[in-house]
């Protein structure tokens, strides 16, 4: 991820979720009528909060911090002279419908009602049951260490769970504790303290205060304040010749005003991975610095697109510095590419379909193609089931592309990509595509031992995507699976967050079911 390409312990999907995460999305596929849409308008969860004061609206953020670090007042060494701005009129644009039209809960049965209400209450009572764990051991540290009761810092030491658990609170109605830990949130100072990981930085933290401000009812300005404050940290490690972003990134030596320079030996998913947070901070705050660096970003990432090993694919490993997107020969979904890929169909529906939001449009359907062509294989199972499972491959060439058949926990999120690509890109075929990826990883669910997938495997493959035969000599022990190299289980959230998109897009209840069965065996 960083300075090794080697690495999959560099990925966001392949360090250690706090299982807080996991809750938010088995609570969202158990509540059966929210709307399904993502920034910049959020969904109306029910709320025990009185009604919001009246307040003017409020002004474009360009003061400098109440207290902490001021990341503003280091000296800018190569400093941007113009801004690209955010396209006017991005909230008057329509995109196509993405949920499904739910009926009235009331006509589905009482039964139905009922039984979703013992589910949700069950979520929500492990939810709170490890929300007090942290709270009582590891408050304002970065993780909780369920078997020790003690605590560790792995991404900053700026209370990661705290943070990044902030939403799942407001979601799950427990407004006293959201209270708490925004209180929490405001002491924190993002001061210079040796290396960060500016990756991991931004999903978690800069997400996670983005994330909570969008959904509350009644914006806390301190929340946006402290993303502002943030962003700042973070936009100070774009400070290099070429304005491409060091994601380890030295602040000590940033913060003294030493030159710095974006990495040789970098991988995609980091370099690709801030257009989300900062396209959204600069749409909150009207600060276009954010939106500013994310396109000088994307506009790499399309100019070299079609030029890599596999065109429309973006290699593993990259070099930042140049930069150069097209010479390694590694291609995948998973850990050091996922979010490269993922951020492209969100950060067109958060651009609300302009012309600007064009450029995610067309750099997503090139990638998909790509994907459905080289990344996608039938695994060979016992009961041939219709499914597709993304993997890993070596390409020298386009005409020499090589698949391994292995399979990652992390590839999950897949599904649920492609089924929102479809939607909002009015593509049946990608939306079906969706659900064979996301059916292949409840398989895989339904067939291991304990009832939980991998983290990573390898499959019998079928010569193509149509059916095959079954040959119980390719698999082990389990039918179905050829090896598995790492059976963990390290707290992922992929596969049950692709199973809330299909419930949502499809309104298939089948995986209300399915989401329950994954709850019940982890």
């Amino acid at each position: 991820m960083y300075s090794h390409k080697g690495s999959a312990m560099h990925s966001r999907r392949q360090v250690r979720w706090s299982p807080l995460l996991i809750f938010i999305f088995l609570s969202l596929v158990l509540l059966n009528h929210l709307p399904f849409r993502f920034f910049p308008s959020p969904p109306k969860f029910p709320s025990s909060q009185k009604s919001c004061p009246a307040t003017p609206p409020y002004p474009p953020l360009v003061l400098p911090p109440r207290s902490g670090f001021n990341w503003r007042e280091i000296e800018t060494q190569h400093p941007v002279r113009s801004f690209t701005n955010l396209p006017n009129g991005h909230k008057k644009n329509a995109l196509p419908r993405v949920q499904y039209g739910f009926e009235k809960e009331e006509d589905a049965g009482l039964y139905s009602k009922v039984m979703r209400q013992r589910r949700q209450a069950a979520v929500k009572a492990a939810f709170t049951r490890c929300w007090t764990s942290y709270k009582e051991r590891a408050w304002l540290k970065d993780e909780l260490q369920p078997v020790s009761g003690g605590s560790k810092t792995t991404f900053g030491g700026w209370a990661a769970t705290l943070v990044d658990s902030l939403d799942t609170l407001w979601i799950m109605d427990l407004r006293q504790e959201f209270e708490e830990a925004v209180a929490a949130v405001v002491d924190v100072d993002f001061k210079p303290d040796g290396v960060v990981n500016m990756f991991e930085t931004t999903i978690r933290y800069l997400g996670g205060l983005l994330a909570a401000y969008d959904l509350t009812e009644c914006k806390d300005h301190r929340l946006l304040e402290k993303a502002m404050e943030l962003g700042d940290m973070i936009y100070a490690s774009f400070d290099t010749p070429n304005r491409m972003p060091i994601t380890r990134w030295n602040s000590v030596k940033a913060s003294k005003g030493e030159n710095q320079s974006a990495a040789s030996n970098g991988i995609i998913a980091e370099m690709a991975s801030f257009s989300l947070e900062f396209t959204r901070l600069s749409q909150l705050t009207g600060d276009m610095r954010y939106y500013d660096a994310v396109t000088r970003i994307t506009d790499v990432l399309e100019e070299q697109q079609m030029k890599t090993k596999i065109p429309g694919l973006w290699p593993v490993g990259i070099d930042v510095k140049t930069p150069d997107l097209t010479q390694d020969t590694q291609f995948s979904l998973g850990a050091m590419a996922d979010s490269a890929y993922e951020y492209l169909g969100k950060t067109y529906q958060l651009l609300r379909g302009t012309k600007s939001a064009a450029q995610y449009k067309n750099m997503y359907g090139l990638a998909m193609d790509a994907v459905i062509k080289h990344l996608l294989f039938r695994p060979m199972v016992p009961d041939e089931a219709d499914v597709l499972m993304p993997t890993s491959v070596r390409a020298s060439s386009p005409s020499s592309v090589h698949q391994d058949h292995t399979a990652q926990h992390l590839v999950c999120f897949v599904g649920g990509m492609l089924a929102l690509g479809g939607r909002l890109f009015e593509n049946d075929t990608h939306v079906e595509y969706g659900r064979k990826v996301t059916d292949a990883c409840v398989w895989t669910y339904q067939n291991a031992p304990n009832g939980i997938m991998p983290e990573m495997f390898a499959m019998p493959a079928c010569p193509s995507h149509s059916p095959c035969v079954f040959d119980a000599a390719k698999s082990q022990v389990h039918p179905g699976f050829a090896s598995v190299s790492d059976a963990r289980y390290i707290l992922r959230p992929e596969a049950i967050e692709s199973v809330f998109y299909m419930y949502r897009i499809t309104g298939d209840s089948m995986y209300q079911d399915i989401a329950w069965e994954m709850f019940q065996a982890i």
